[in-house]
């Protein structure tokens, strides 16, 4: 095991919650804190005490979280200008908060103190050392966050210098480094990084926004230079372009470099970790997103399929399941007939190794692809379609046929009415059902009918709806695309439908949907 160590600070609970989108209550920090806890990070910053209620009431039951090995911190900021530390309210309520470690962030460069707090430069510094000093005499540990360092160090080195100097003499454990604007370049960083180690001898960590996409590499590049800790975000979020995405600076790290920053075993639950984090935010996780998105190991060329299948190194930087993740093969346009296979395999399905039927699939794949089929984004759709074409699947119900209605009254109310009749084993069911609009109220009546035969289809919820305009020269007769994304308690799955009717394609999106809902439960 190697010795080497960094430190991880998660601020996704403060920094990332400043994410445009995302709204966290006080029941969802507390649900991310204990998964951060359980992935292995060190310390947790909780938040801002001072900026609202919520904020404390986070604190006041973040108490009762029975934490294995995660720190808890707050965040605040040094004293107001011209205040005694002791009166100032926002340190106070760094003390009310009740946690052993305390984040505070200090102006570093001299513009934010001249055009911002608009005091004289003597009065920033003595701000630092005050607040600093006086929470570390009531026995808490400080770590100190230099805002705006390297913008401040490039236009005034020695102010900025002093800046740190200020918190270190007051006994800041940790001096973490911001490069708050996010435009600083990795090279810039390490020899920054490289000079202030050769004035302190404190600890250093590295704090970066990613407003030049560098944030990830400014952060590794610091390690290299020195730092000890590195602060972050779950999936980068953060204000403007987000955060340092610890997501991807974890493995970087504990994969490539040799640190060790979480467990070895809790590692593999980091594209978990993730997608948890990202679901609490109500945020779509990013399919692309490097080490935990589906598609960090999706591989969709024939010969790249067929290179992965012989040797998993020539298309693949690590092992998938060494963050959780597994690797994916795409069926589409592109692929040859190994695709059909390895897909099959993939899927668990048994089709034999008929070269000849694998081509006649592929061939239909190509064709429905040239009319806007999409397979590889709705994997749902191609199990069923793959099940279909090679005879393994029996329908679960027979449409009759249905009509939607919409109507508009004269005070601008919008009604939908969907009517469905279809057969089940004989037996013929018709249900009629409104809804918000027509695919919703299509989805309610196709669920009624079913409800008696299939008592499965309860468990499931639409949780999206996309549509797609493929010829958009064609105007309003052209064809569209429809992806749905359905969803129980144990996973969820995109299904799709194609025609020039927008309630067709919807149609055969929704009866996909249900169709590999009962199909896997009796797969199950």
């Amino acid at each position: 095991m190697s010795s080497k160590q960094v430190v991880l600070y998660d601020t996704t609970l403060r920094d990332g919650a400043q994410t445009e989108g995302i709204s966290l209550s006080v029941s969802d920090k507390l649900q991310i804190c204990e998964r951060l806890d359980d992935l292995g990070i060190p310390y947790i910053e909780g938040g801002w005490p001072a900026s609202n209620p919520k904020e404390m009431e986070f604190f006041r039951r973040g108490k009762r979280l029975r934490l294995k090995k995660a720190v808890l911190t707050c965040f605040g900021s040094t004293r107001k200008a011209n205040t005694s530390v002791g009166k100032d309210p926002q340190i106070q309520s760094l003390l009310a908060a009740g946690t052993e470690v305390v984040t505070v962030f200090g102006k570093s460069w001299d513009l934010h103190v001249r055009d911002v707090f608009r005091v004289p430069l003597e009065e920033n510094l003595r701000m630092i050392a005050d607040t600093v000093g006086y929470l570390k005499r009531r026995g808490l540990t400080v770590m100190y966050d230099a805002e705006h360092f390297f913008d401040g160090y490039r236009e005034n080195p020695e102010y900025a210098m002093k800046t740190l100097k200020a918190a270190a003499e007051e006994g800041a454990g940790t001096l973490i480094l911001c490069d708050t604007n996010g435009g600083s370049i990795p090279s810039a960083v390490a020899a920054v990084v490289g000079e202030v180690r050769r004035r302190f001898p404190a600890p250093l960590g590295i704090h970066c926004h990613n407003d030049t996409d560098l944030a990830v590499a400014n952060s590794i590049a610091a390690v290299e230079a020195g730092v000890l800790q590195i602060q972050g975000t779950i999936n980068g979020y953060g204000e403007r372009c987000g955060n340092a995405n610890l997501c991807s600076i974890i493995p970087v790290l504990q994969l490539k470099m040799g640190y060790r920053c979480v467990p070895p075993a809790r590692l593999k639950t980091l594209s978990e970790a993730a997608h948890f984090v990202a679901e609490v935010c109500n945020m779509r996780p990013d399919d692309h997103q490097p080490f935990v998105g589906p598609s960090a190991f999706a591989h969709k060329g024939g010969v790249h399929i067929n290179a992965v299948k012989k040797n998993p190194r020539t298309y693949e930087q690590i092992d998938p399941s060494a963050v959780g993740n597994r690797r994916r093969i795409l069926v589409s346009e592109l692929g040859g007939k190994s695709t059909i296979l390895e897909k099959a395999q993939e899927l668990r399905l048994e089709l034999g190794r008929d070269a000849e039927e694998a081509k006649r699939f592929l061939k239909r794949v190509q064709e429905l692809e040239a009319q806007g089929y999409h397979f590889e984004a709705a994997e749902g759709s191609l199990e069923l379609l793959m099940q279909r074409a090679y005879k393994r699947f029996k329908r679960f119900f027979d449409l009759q046929g249905f009509r939607v209605m919409v109507e508009k009254d004269e005070k601008g109310a919008m009604t939908s009415e969907a009517a469905i009749k279809l057969k089940v084993d004989g037996v013929t069911e018709h249900s009629v059902a409104e809804g918000d609009g027509p695919v919703h109220a299509l989805d309610k009546a196709l669920r009624k009918a079913l409800a008696e035969f299939y008592p499965a289809v309860a468990e499931m919820r639409l949780v999206d709806f996309k549509v797609r305009v493929l010829e958009s020269r064609a105007g309003t007769a052209a064809r569209v695309r429809v992806l749905i994304e359905s969803q129980d308690a144990k996973e969820s799955w995109w299904t799709m439908g194609v025609s020039e009717n927008i309630i067709e394609a919807s149609w055969q999106a929704l009866v996909d949907s249900i169709e590999y809902k009962l199909l896997k439960d009796r797969k199950a």
